[in-house]
């Protein structure tokens, strides 16, 4: 069995980004719909309204992606925000649990390939289903059941949802060994659809074309 390993903590903005740290922008507006007082972001924030803001109400990413947190300090629900335009809260929450966004970081991606194994049970047992270059809307049409206890992420940066259709909570995968679900902060091991994070680096409009 491989040994186990703790997944890899998110780097801040300046971390090993290199040349590449000047691609990153985000701009925050605090009405829905690109409204009112704006704040433009080139690094992590862990309170987005410290400032100017009083809440966050919509989002445009200029370059990314940026991984945004429902509570200050990086804490609580994750949301993946690549680059394009989020006129209000349900474009970037695909649980729809809360409006809540209190900071955000860059998220580094350092690869265009993406390789990920996901297995049914702790500690990199049982059944195992590896996912190469694609996103899965539904691993059940693979035969995979909701069951994901465990995943390695060998290549790129990865997402995975609750529900089929990348609906549900979000867990974010950079690369690194995840031996039991408690390691990205899951209360149960459900995961039944996954995504590659892509940078525009190699995807020049992410996931979301910008109007």
């Amino acid at each position: 069995m491989t040994e186990p390993q703790s997944p890899p903590k998110l780097m801040a903005a300046g971390e090993h980004l290199g040349e590449r740290g000047g691609n990153y922008k985000i701009t925050i507006f605090e009405l829905e719909n690109f409204q009112g007082k704006k704040q433009e972001l080139t690094e992590e924030s862990p309170n987005v309204t410290e400032e100017a803001l009083e809440k966050v109400g919509s989002i445009q990413v200029e370059s990314g992606p940026w991984l945004g947190f429902e509570r200050q300090a990086f804490c609580g629900e994750q949301f993946v925000l690549e680059k394009g335009a989020y006129p209000r809260w349900d474009s970037w929450s695909n649980s729809h649990s809360s409006d809540s966004l209190m900071s955000v970081h860059p998220l580094l991606i350092d690869t265009h390939d993406h390789k990920i194994h996901l297995f049914e049970n702790a500690g990199y047992n049982w059944r195992k289903m590896e996912i190469v270059d694609e996103d899965v809307p539904s691993l059940w049409v693979h035969g995979f059941q909701d069951r994901v206890a465990s995943i390695k992420a060998l290549n790129g940066t990865w997402v995975g949802y609750e529900y089929p259709g990348y609906r549900g909570r979000q867990y974010i995968f950079e690369r690194g060994e995840y031996q039991h679900w408690n390691e990205w902060d899951a209360s149960q091991p459900q995961i039944q659809s996954v995504h590659r994070v892509r940078d525009q680096q190699w995807h020049k409009h992410g996931c979301f074309e910008t109007p």
